[in-house]
């Protein structure tokens, strides 16, 4: 066995990692907003690229010796356009979060108004919440989903508009299951003089393989992060009309951010080279298909989801007459080896804290070449668990198939021999 220069320097670093590397590998990675990236993703984030300063844009650096990373950068912005067809990308943003700051600091003033979904009904914090930066500096104000439907009440979205006219209405979501309409949501804007940003952090994966509609032709900023549907590293990106771009670059730098994370950028640059290929699509048609699947096991054991089922990546799962509350249920699974991740739902009485609800989500699983037989006893797992509960010799049992479920479907294997970037895959079965 190799011994890596990390475990030389800093050998409780070094099994911190490990020991992570092993978490990832034994459980079932059931959380919407995670994925596991490719050994190349791993290997150029890994890069002397982190050595690199690199402030301004390719080609117009402020520092010397910029040609290589200039390469990356422009790979992955041309990459990213013909992926998502837009005209203008800025690779640059660290998170998600910080994509939606630059395209905030673009267009609005502070004091400005915000339109975007509660994050009660599956909105994110950067949409206008009050303890976010997006409603301190601005004014946030909401819509959500039909109390019958769970789905976007668009006669909501209007009167909000007309009401409170705002500069930007905010479209996308964290925990919402289903297709999202662009094409009303610019007939709304367009009646109050607003422009539209989508967020498509979750759904970008599915956008890139046409699985779901795009927002490019509908909204002048798409903003995402590089991680989750798409499994690129952790980072964020935005995409523009030509008419926004100087001002939305200047934004990023200097406005916002010093040097860019070039070892970051050129793992998006690979990412989206791997987004770009046939296998790519099969993989996300394959996310899709295994939550449905597991949406229809729930379904018919009785369980409660929201809007009644999935369109995506994801589902959420309503346990308000389950006696037991969404965090007693994440702690529980995970006990077992399925993690996933406590959720409000719309209307929910309970607190952030506590939760009525769990959200599912089945990119990881995949990626690791899990499908629909795999799916069918993923969701028999979770209902054995939250209904035996207190069964530890049925909670042993589950977490018995668990361990076989993984140990059949590896991940990165190599370095979980300690053998650190000497080999492995992300998942032995297709990842895509």
């Amino acid at each position: 066995m190799l011994t890596s220069s990390l475990e030389k320097v800093d050998p409780e670093v070094a099994d911190a990692i490990l020991q992570e590397t092993r978490r990832q590998a034994g459980k079932l990675e059931m959380i919407a907003s995670e994925n596991f990236v490719s050994e190349a993703v791993l290997e150029a984030q890994g890069s002397v690229m982190t050595n690199k300063y690199a402030e301004g844009y390719p080609g117009h650096r402020y520092y010397g010796g910029c040609e290589f990373v200039d390469i990356v950068e422009t790979l992955a912005i041309e990459r990213c356009k013909k992926l998502f067809g837009a005209e203008h990308v800025n690779v640059q943003p660290h998170a998600g979060v910080q994509a939606n700051m630059a395209v905030y600091f673009a267009v609005l003033e502070p004091g400005d108004t915000i339109l975007g979904m509660d994050l009660s009904h599956g909105g994110h914090l950067s949409h206008g919440s009050p303890v976010s930066f997006s409603g301190k500096f601005y004014k946030g104000v909401f819509y959500g989903v039909d109390r019958k439907t769970e789905t976007i009440d668009f006669n909501e979205v209007e009167s909000q508009a007309k009401k409170h006219k705002p500069k930007i209405i905010v479209v996308g979501a964290s925990s919402y299951p289903r297709r999202i309409d662009y094409t009303k949501f610019r007939e709304i804007a367009d009646r109050v003089g607003a422009v539209i940003m989508a967020d498509i952090a979750h759904i970008g994966g599915l956008i890139a393989a046409g699985l779901h509609p795009s927002p490019i032709s509908n909204c002048e900023f798409v903003t995402m992060t590089t991680h989750k549907t798409l499994r690129g590293p952790r980072g964020g990106l935005i995409m523009c009309k030509k008419k926004y771009a100087e001002a939305l670059d200047n934004k990023i730098f200097p406005g916002m951010q010093g040097g860019p994370l070039m070892h970051i950028i050129a793992a998006k640059a690979v990412a989206f080279k791997e987004a770009l290929s046939e296998e790519f699509k099969i993989y996300q048609q394959q996310i899709v298909k295994n939550a449905a699947v597991i949406a229809d096991e729930l379904l018919a054991r009785g369980y409660r989801l929201v809007s009644g089922g999935t369109d995506t990546h994801l589902l959420l799962v309503d346990l308000s007459d389950r006696g037991i509350t969404g965090k007693a249920a994440q702690e529980l699974l995970d006990r077992t080896g399925i993690t996933i991740n406590k959720n409000r739902i719309p209307f929910d009485k309970k607190s952030p804290a506590v939760t009525s609800g769990i959200r599912i989500g089945t990119p990881a699983v995949t990626t690791r070449g899990m499908k629909e037989g795999e799916m069918k006893t993923i969701a028999r797992l979770i209902s054995d668990v939250l209904t035996y509960r207190n069964d530890e010799n049925r909670l042993r049992a589950v977490r018995e198939e668990v361990r076989n479920l993984c140990e059949k479907f590896t991940l990165y294997h190599a370095r979980i021999n300690n053998n650190y970037g000497n080999g492995g895959t992300a998942g032995t079965q297709s990842a895509g």
